[in-house]
């Protein structure tokens, strides 16, 4: 890998991480069609803490409130009746399930779940399911009715982002629009939801390019990340102000036309 490959993937990366449109199959696909090598899935778990500490400064006054509250909560039985509390630990709750499966379905996520043939699948399986829920959600209520058996439910929704294609904040705001959630603050919990999974699955693959190498070395990791980090404080700013405003559709259309062209293409054997 190049330096310049590594940026545009940063750059892919960064635009389509909290766009529900799937970093990861973007990550795959990119480089299919321009005759690339496959980056891999330690490369493309790693490049994500980029985009995670776009999402740390984006919302660094929420995390502080959070973190605060959930240290709270350790302290004593009172802190438990603040909903910030009871909001930071749920969180926590939530991600038991990406972690659980994502560890032991490793080396299927690593290996199989990466064919194209795949990825275009859940492309337009997970679109046109997000088509549905922005329909009959009620859109009823926000952050405040986020109640652990929700959360738990929408963690269970994420979890689906370990198979590529599915996007894992098109299966967190999925989740989200179905438990009754407004767009908007389905989209904003997806991106709080998310931080200690990406955390996780980046310095847990980390230890994988430190051992075994980053392709192409270092330096191509790090236009990468930095090209992330910039373009996902873009894409958050951008997809916050868009579903306050709109149906999900574009993103729908989006998604099946890009999984009808992966398949077309991987069954002709004109991308591998």
């Amino acid at each position: 890998m190049t330096v310049w490959q590594g940026f545009v993937l940063g750059l892919v990366q960064g635009l389509t991480e909290f766009i529900p449109v799937s970093s990861t199959a973007h990550l795959r696909i990119v480089p299919a069609l321009l005759g690339w090598e496959d980056p891999g899935a330690a490369f493309s778990a790693v490049i994500q803490l980029g985009t995670l500490g776009a999402a740390l400064a984006y919302f660094a006054a929420d995390i502080a409130r959070l973190t605060r509250a959930a240290l709270a909560g350790l302290a004593g039985r009172a802190a438990w009746r603040r909903a910030d509390t009871r909001l930071a630990w749920a969180i926590a709750l939530g991600n038991v399930p990406i972690v659980v499966l994502g560890l032991g379905l490793r080396h299927f996520i690593e290996g199989a779940a990466r064919s194209l043939t795949l990825i275009g699948a859940m492309l337009i399986l997970v679109g046109l399911l997000l088509a549905v829920a922005d329909r009959v959600g009620s859109l009823r209520f926000g952050e405040e009715g986020l109640t652990l058996r929700r959360v738990f439910a929408i963690g269970l929704f994420q979890s689906l982002a370990l198979i590529p294609g599915a996007s894992r904040s098109g299966s967190t705001i999925l989740g989200g629009l179905l438990l009754g959630l407004r767009r908007a603050d389905a989209t904003r919990f997806s991106f709080l939801l998310g931080l200690p999974a990406i955390l996780g699955a980046g310095v847990f693959q980390l230890g994988a390019l430190a051992k075994h190498g980053a392709p192409g070395g270092w330096l191509p990791l790090a236009a990468g990340l930095v090209a992330a980090a910039v373009s996902g404080y873009w894409s958050i700013g951008f997809l916050l102000r868009y579903l306050g405003r709109h149906r999900a559709d574009v993103f729908v259309v989006y998604r099946v036309l890009l999984g009808l062209a992966m398949l077309a293409l991987a069954w002709r054997g004109l991308i591998q």
